[in-house]
């Protein structure tokens, strides 16, 4: 290998933000996952597009460190899954909520901020603007004060994207992005 090769090889290892190897992953001993290799570089806009049932939600909770892996391994920013997994955003497939319970699309997005704050910490001008900017981003800033139960599927999709951009990610995971 030329020093160029291997440069550009320690580039492209940097620059990984996900890595499966040969990971299966299931339930209840059924596999769902099997021997999959996975390299997405910081940037990466990818998309994966299965069937219903096809182990698309599966990759993600292996990915979220829900679901361990039964064999392989899988890293994301180079760490393990516990520790990197601060580093990823991720938008639901579909959410149950009582629709009558008093929270604002503000609120929603400001639990984004949660990890930074820790529960008993109050938020910031620097957490409000981050929430701001993230519904700003979505074009749902003018509905920030409405009850996240009155907004239409579309609406709420937006807000839980937003709340996905206020933990300001290195990876997103959206499962199910265009539902609603």
């Amino acid at each position: 290998m030329t020093e160029t090769e291997r440069l550009h090889s320690e580039d492209s290892v940097r620059d990984e933000v996900i890595a499966l190897r040969g990971v299966w992953a299931g339930y209840d001993g059924q596999v769902a996952l099997e021997d999959v290799d996975l390299s997405v570089r910081r940037r990466d806009f990818i998309g994966i597009v299965g069937p219903n049932g096809g182990g698309k939600t599966t990759l993600f909770k292996v990915l979220l460190g829900l679901l361990p892996p039964m064999r392989g391994e899988v890293e994301i920013m180079g760490m393990s899954v516990d520790s990197g997994r601060r580093h990823v955003g991720y938008v639901p497939q579909l959410l149950d909520f009582d629709r009558d319970f008093p929270i604002s699309a503000w609120d929603v997005v400001q639990m984004g901020r949660l990890g930074e704050r820790g529960l008993l910490r109050r938020y910031t001008d620097e957490d409000r603007e981050i929430v701001a900017d993230a519904l700003r981003r979505v074009d749902m800033i003018d509905q920030r004060d409405r009850p996240i139960g009155d907004l239409s599927g579309g609406q709420r999709q937006r807000v839980y994207v937003a709340r996905a951009l206020a933990t300001e990610p290195e990876v997103l995971l959206l499962d199910e992005p265009l539902a609603s």
